[in-house]
């Protein structure tokens, strides 16, 4: 950790990719606040989960920014927005060249990030490792904000879902889905869990996924059982997290949605592969109280028994 820097007030933090990886820098945001009290944050994000990021406390102010292709106009526009906002310092969690750019060029005194795509432009930076997985995705977060010299102890995840409100309570939710096909459990082990849950433990099963995933979700999960409910695609990320905070447990291989449980205090059973350490569950676990990991070298070789054994056990 290095020292606190005077006068930071207004301060750019940057995380515009994923909804997990996004809420997964909600510590380090607590740091930045507890550290400098009466700091305002603008944080740069996809516009997809600019409602979520609404429910995170220490967010005043959201700047939008897609992770894709920029036209020249769109980034004139982004440059001149910054340099007027007079920022005193801008975060960058997601390495990029292009941000990289956007906190020199607009004056942005101190630019704190990692050392990779055009990190020479950076005033305060450190090696990027988190692919060697050595620790949670959290503490790569606190890691890179205590170069400002923040910190804090707690290092919860939290949202405030402002009166949440949801008729489609479940016992058990099943998120069947990731974005990376390397961790995918297959989709008929999800479908036969669903089954057993519903059958055997009388529970009612819940089955969620993004709007990319309800040609499959209807493909897979409709019509099994009256106990599952199929609201793949159905849901916004605000009504997925008040889903979760009213279930009991939530079943997911590495994605989104366990992150997302942590904010609520939902446990979890994650399903990993053991032999990625940067993908593994030593950086992405879930976080949240009485959850687990289920994990083996080939998602396959992860059995339904083993994993409905499980659920029996939570209760």
């Amino acid at each position: 950790m290095l020292q606190k820097i005077n006068n930071l007030k207004n301060i750019l933090i940057v995380r515009n990719d994923r909804f997990g990886e996004f809420l997964l820098i909600i510590p380090a945001l607590r740091a930045i606040k507890e550290s400098y009290p009466g700091s305002k944050i603008t944080a740069v994000i996809d516009p997809r989960i600019k409602d979520l990021a609404r429910c995170v406390e220490f967010i005043d102010d959201l700047i939008f920014w897609p992770n894709t292709g920029h036209t020249p106009a769109q980034k004139l526009r982004l440059f001149r927005a910054l340099r007027k906002s007079e920022f005193d310092a801008a975060i960058i969690f997601n390495p990029s060249k292009e941000f990289n750019f956007f906190a020199f060029f607009s004056g942005i005194p101190v630019r704190v990030g990692y050392d990779r795509k055009a990190g020479a432009l950076l005033t305060h930076k450190i090696k990027d490792l988190k692919h060697f997985g050595f620790k949670h995705e959290i503490d790569y977060n606190l890691e890179l904000v205590s170069l400002i010299g923040a910190v804090t102890n707690n290092r919860d995840l939290s949202l405030n879902l402002k009166g949440c409100i949801t008729q489609d309570a479940a016992d058990i939710v099943i998120h069947p889905w990731t974005s990376d096909p390397v961790k995918q459990w297959p989709i008929e082990n999800f479908v036969e869990l669903a089954k057993r849950i519903s059958k055997e433990l009388s529970r009612k099963v819940t089955i969620i996924g993004g709007p990319e995933e309800s040609k499959n979700g209807n493909q897979y999960f409709n019509g099994l059982s009256q106990n599952i409910l199929n609201l793949t695609g159905k849901t916004s990320l605000n009504e997925l997290a008040c889903l979760l905070s009213k279930a009991k447990l939530l079943i997911s291989a590495d994605s989104g949605p366990v992150h997302l449980a942590g904010c609520v205090g939902l446990p979890v059973i994650a399903l990993f592969r053991s032999d990625m350490p940067g993908k593994g569950p030593k950086r992405w676990g879930p976080t949240g109280k009485n959850s687990l990991v289920i994990t083996k070298a080939r998602m396959e070789a992860i059995s339904v028994d083993e994993v409905f054994k499980k659920v029996y056990d939570q209760g």
